[in-house]
């Protein structure tokens, strides 16, 4: 069974490579499209183990704990000799250092860390595609704001990719039902602030971001700021869900998955800001913090 920690990435990405774990007969067996591994598991070394413990350990930390001891992994993986499981490493710990706010010293590391491996370690794309790791290197670079260094063509590859999709995302349009039948087209609210989120019950950082969300709509929503949350989940599963938590947004159902597919959401937490002129002018890759929102939001002039 896969924990709970890697599913928001796994669910609608399965050969993320960035690295999965599976937890299985007491022992880890580690998934990717550079090595396909079936019933056989991964040998660490001694050096290795404690890295992987700490790396399946990272959600469970307090976020100032877990912003130093991801920039400390980081460089403890810097400095493993090259091997598969380095670069498996390195994409482990990229996928999960976006999850909240840990510092741009922590991601500037993490950055350094995963072009290092790749410049070891070149990984190979399919059918003309860029390696997902390279869209995770280019990722941290476009909308986390590090500085990468990279001439391989797959990065330049990726971070095209990502330009592509942020300009489809600024046409796209859509109508989705609420949870109480209601009708809601994005770009017949213009003249909103409008965040659109895409999240699942089963995501543990889709979840924890979600307070955050409901205070923000409760402060700004008299100043015409729209909360969608987008979930391909069922109505008998997100209903109860929802109303525990005394959610108040407007949450939408995309059981299709059509508009996922529009906005080409690979991983969830997701979110994207338009402002009144229905200009997308903030996104995250990940699950933010309050003042990380705060920051999107600002961009779209609500203060």
């Amino acid at each position: 069974m896969t924990p709970s920690f890697l599913r928001s990435r796994i669910r609608v990405l399965p050969s993320f490579v960035a690295t999965f774990f599976l937890a299985a007969a007491g022992c880890l067996v580690l998934l990717t499209p550079l090595v396909v591994v079936a019933q056989d598991k991964i040998v660490w070394s001694d050096r290795e183990k404690p890295i992987v413990e700490q790396i399946r350990g990272l959600r469970k930390l307090p976020d100032d704990v877990r912003a130093r001891t991801t920039k400390d992994l980081a460089m403890q993986i810097r400095q493993l000799p090259v091997s598969p499981n380095k670069l498996r490493l390195a994409g482990a710990l990229a996928s999960l250092s976006t999850e909240g706010d840990f510092g741009h010293e922590a991601l500037q590391e993490v950055a350094n860390t995963l072009a290092v491996a790749l410049r070891e370690q070149p990984a190979t794309g399919k059918s003309g595609e860029p390696n997902d790791l390279y869209v995770e290197l280019a990722s941290l670079a476009r909308y986390e704001h590090v500085s990468v260094a990279s001439d391989n063509p797959q990065f330049a590859a990726a971070t095209a990719k990502l330009e592509a999709e942020d300009t489809q995302r600024q046409q796209v349009d859509f109508t989705l039902s609420d949870l109480q039948g209601k009708s809601w087209r994005l770009k017949d609210l213009q003249g909103k602030v409008v965040l659109v989120n895409f999240w699942a019950t089963w995501c543990p950082p889709c979840r924890k971001e979600m307070p955050d969300l409901q205070s923000l709509y409760v402060r700004f929503q008299e100043q015409g700021f729209v909360v969608l949350a987008i979930s391909d989940e069922e109505t008998a599963k997100v209903t109860p869900f929802v109303a525990e938590r005394a959610i108040t947004y407007p949450v939408l159902l995309d059981p299709g998955r059509k508009v996922n597919g529009l906005f080409q959401i690979e991983g969830i937490p997701k979110s994207f800001v338009y402002d009144r002129n229905g200009k997308l002018v903030a996104q995250s890759i990940d699950m933010r913090t309050q003042k990380q929102f705060l920051e999107m939001l600002a961009q779209a002039g609500l203060q």
